[in-house]
């Protein structure tokens, strides 16, 4: 074993090994894997092997399909087979509202580029003759399921990344990680210390003891997960023989079950509600390829489902039951990406679904490490997603209710119970007093929407409109009219400063900074010209001498943030970050009576001269120190009041009380969400990601390509000579009962002409056969199933997609932001959209401005 390496990665199984694989592809050869025992001594030796290219977050649904692609490259350089059985699958919906999902699922593959087909339960039960398919209404068939040999993949991983130079060392423990002062790790193994520039975390069932060592806690847990096998069935054997096909793999949703064919036989798996955590606590060191006591009572639930859906199962014996530890985040997908905090190490762990996403992975992180920049948009994988409040037992409790839920739905309005409240502010029993439908905010209560008195404060989750929309619109309507208060305390809050802090903060952002007691809103770019932020920053008065801003962002991002900010802090430690979390909390009125609220309650002029839009201010609010921006995301004229927690509910009781005279009333996350569309504003991680340059992201007045080479300028300048290729726009649609959640197609009328947006499908799938061997194609016979299964019907083609919208009630319009080509960015022509819905084409059309208020004199007055 050397000594030095450029990276280190610890963990043999297919996630490690596909780091490495990546990393020597990249011209990194400087590099070497240390596994305790054997490859694949974790979880990968005993997964049921399946992989699949659909996810919930299309940007993670890619680098499935790109894991899947892989697979033919990795053979072919290491000489190892991976038994690649590309069978294709289907989803089985046994009621109209998961045959709903399906049609969202189909709809998200339209513009992935991915070949899915509505299809009727008899058409699945032609591939799969052993279910019953009375039990169904529908099913989704995915061309690109399969199943594999994880040791055998495993190790072509590894064999590949050997041949391009990476070195493994094998039956050898990691037992400690320690940093020198100039950034370079000591890898201390059982068998000596090898020094290296990056320390790679793909520990698997241990990624957690390897956080530990670095004094991190990763947000990570093993579940067991049982599987069992049948005996060979004569009926699979018939079916092979007569179409000269294997079966292929099968989700019921109802069951919670998968199923496929292996061998002769059948494997069928479940992820039961009864679920169970394997060591909770810390993971054995000498666990290894063993397997864990099966318990068939625990998904005896299941199983009775599955075998009513799937009766030709039910009279096979078992020939084995498999129960093995599987590693979840508290999402279910992975955690990749730099640990904020750390100088260079990195995580690629609970990767549950490591067949399907390792390659994937591995891509990102390699590309990320090589790099400076992953090359994809993996915010849905990235370790920095989740917050200090993701400890231990909160992630013991949200990855057993993931666990549990890992086959049903989630409604776009539903808000799951598990571990919480976590935090709360104040105001928190004030707001369930005042019947607030509260939900989860980066782990922090917030007011969601207030049911009327007498209701029950509760979603009742749904795709379509469901008890919210009247409660909602009559929030919106009242805060326009008259005046509304809401709760801010889930945004970011930071203090920058510093002698420097000025020049730090314009070598970041793209706009100018403000002027002492000033705003500017202002996106922020990585050194390629995307979009990794959006802030409002107010320049405060300076405290001993030294420059001092505010700055308000999202707080989802509030790690990844930092990660950036320290990243480009100068060594000299001249500039401070504070990052307030919940130790600032906020307030905002907004609406034409905001003021004249407002006013009532401080002791200053805050007339329009006095007091300008996009002025900031300390001041006393109630009789509590406050600072106050005059901006909202409502739009409307209005102002965000921060406080130290201490504050809150005094602050709050006073605008309540000065707020009777005007006809104050509550609104909610919803309710602001909602006007926002009625002023075409963005969302952060909606419309603006890292996979959008600024002018894509129709940010053009923030971006001052004149005032210093902040990072990203020469990207930034490069799109703007060119063109943006893309641009972000809003929409009124036609709907019915149901608005978009995010992730639609949006078609255009365009004839044959071709924008270069869409995805070509991947042409990496298996056809779908009937039960004599016959090439079945686009019969689309599914109830309500769309009328076109591809990305081109006639003149209508996918040319975009839906990022997020909603219902905008004070302009009574259904609405939608979403990417098309710039060259129709401003074309409002009727009859020229539409947008998918359930698996509805609804008419659409461009509104280049917004329809409330769009000169902005209202937020200006």
């Amino acid at each position: 074993m050397k000594s030095h390496a450029k990276a280190v990665v610890i963990g043999g199984g297919v996630v490690g090994c596909s780091v490495l694989y990546h990393l020597a592809k990249s011209g990194w050869t400087d590099i070497m894997l240390i596994e305790r025992s054997e490859l694949t001594s974790g979880s990968s030796w005993h997964a049921a092997g399946g992989f699949h290219t659909l996810n919930g977050d299309p940007n993670v649904a890619k680098l499935q399909a790109y894991t899947v692609q892989l697979y033919k490259e990795i053979e072919e350089i290491s000489g190892q087979s991976c038994s690649l059985h590309l069978t294709g699958g289907v989803m089985m919906a046994d009621t109209p509202e998961r045959m709903d999902f399906l049609r969202l699922a189909h709809a998200k593959g339209r513009y992935l580029g991915m070949d899915t087909e509505l299809i009727t339960p008899s058409e699945a039960k032609a591939m799969f003759p052993l279910m019953d398919e009375t039990n169904f209404v529908g099913a989704m068939w995915d061309p690109v399921e399969g199943h594999l040999d994880p040791s055998g993949t495993t190790h072509a991983y590894a064999k590949a990344a050997r041949k391009l130079g990476a070195e493994i060392v094998l039956r050898n423990r990691v037992v400690e990680l320690t940093q020198e002062v100039d950034g370079t790790w000591n890898v201390v193994t059982e068998r000596g210390t090898v020094k290296a520039e990056h320390v790679v975390n793909c520990g698997g069932l241990w990624a957690r003891e390897i956080g530990r060592m670095v004094g991190v806690e990763l947000p990570v847990l093993a579940m067991e997960h049982m599987y069992l096998l049948t005996e060979p069935m004569p009926e699979v054997e018939e079916f092979n023989k007569s179409t000269g096909r294997e079966m292929i793999g099968v989700l019921d949703f109802k069951g919670e079950i998968y199923t496929r064919q292996e061998r002769n036989g059948i494997l069928l798996g479940t992820y039961e509600k009864a679920c169970k955590p394997w060591s909770p606590v810390s993971t054995p060191w000498d666990f290894g390829h063993e397997l864990l006591q099966p318990d068939i009572d625990r998904i005896a639930p299941s199983l009775e489902i599955g075998f009513k859906h799937f009766p030709g199962i039910e009279k096979a014996g078992i020939k084995q039951i498999i129960n093995g530890p599987f590693t979840f985040a508290l999402d279910g997908n992975p955690l990749v990406g730099p640990v904020q905090g750390l100088t260079n190490f990195w995580c690629a762990c609970a990767v549950m679904a490591g067949f399907s996403q390792g390659g994937g992975v591995g891509l990102a992180l390699s590309n990320w490490m090589v790099h400076g920049d992953p090359g994809f948009d993996v915010w849905g994988m990235d370790v920095a997603r989740f917050g200090e409040w993701a400890t231990l037992r909160y992630t013991n409790a949200k990855v057993r209710e993931n666990y549990s839920r890992r086959f049903s739905i989630r409604f776009p309005n539903e808000e799951l119970p598990a571990a919480r409240p976590a935090q709360t502010t104040p105001l928190y029993d004030t707001m369930i007093a005042n019947n607030a439908v509260m939900g989860d905010s980066w782990g922090l209560e917030t007011p969601l929407w207030f049911a009327p008195r007498g209701s029950e404060p509760k979603d009742v989750v749904s795709f379509h409109r469901s008890n919210d929309f009247r409660p909602i619109g009559e929030e919106v309507r009242a805060t326009r009219a008259r005046v509304g208060v809401t709760e801010i305390a889930n945004f970011a809050k930071y203090e920058v400063s510093g002698p420097g802090a000025e020049d730090f903060l314009n070598r970041l952002m793209t706009n100018r900074m403000p002027k002492t007691g000033r705003i500017v809103l202002t996106p922020m770019l990585n050194e390629f010209g995307r979009l990794i932020g959006d802030f409002t920053i107010a320049k405060a008065g300076p405290r001993g001498g030294e420059e001092r801003f505010m700055i308000w962002g999202s707080s989802a991002a509030q790690k990844y943030h930092m990660r950036w900010f320290e990243k480009h802090l100068p060594k000299d430690g001249s500039i401070r970050i504070h990052r307030f979390d919940q130790t600032l909390v906020g307030l905002s009125i907004a609406g034409p009576k905001s003021r004249d609220l407002l006013q009532k309650l401080v002791d200053v002029d805050i007339s329009t001269k006095a007091f300008r839009f996009m002025d900031f201010r300390e001041m006393a609010v109630g009789g509590a120190p406050c600072m106050v921006n005059r901006i909202t995301y409502t739009g409307d004229l209005g102002y965000e009041i921060w406080m130290a927690p201490a504050y809150q509910r005094l602050v709050y009781k006073a605008i309540k009380e000065a707020g009777e005279e005007f006809g104050l009333v509550d609104f909610g996350m919803r309710a602001l969400l909602s006007m926002r569309l009625e002023k075409n504003f963005p969302t952060w991680f909606r419309e603006l990601r890292p996979i959008y340059g600024p002018f894509e992201g129709s940010m053009d007045r923030f971006i001052k390509l004149e005032k210093n080479d902040f990072i990203g300028r020469e990207a930034a300048a490069k799109e703007q000579a060119e063109g943006p290729k893309l641009r972000r726009v809003s929409f009124i649609v036609d709907a019915a009962d149901a608005d978009v959640m995010g992730d639609e197609p949006i078609w255009a009328k365009v004839g044959g002409k071709d924008y270069g947006t869409v995805e070509k499908p991947h042409g990496y799938g298996a056809p779908r056969f009937d039960a004599g061997g016959k090439e079945v194609r686009g019969s689309n016979a599914a109830e309500g199933a769309s009328a076109v299964r591809g990305i081109v019907d006639g003149n209508w083609r996918v040319v975009g997609w839906v990022t997020s919208g909603g219902y905008a009630h004070y302009v009574e319009k259904s609405m939608a932001q979403g990417y098309v080509p710039a060259a129709l960015a401003e074309n409002e022509s009727a009859g020229l959209f539409e947008i998918e819905i359930l698996g509805h084409r609804r008419p659409a059309r461009i509104n280049v401005e917004p329809p409330f208020d769009p000169s902005g004199e209202k937020m200006r007055t």
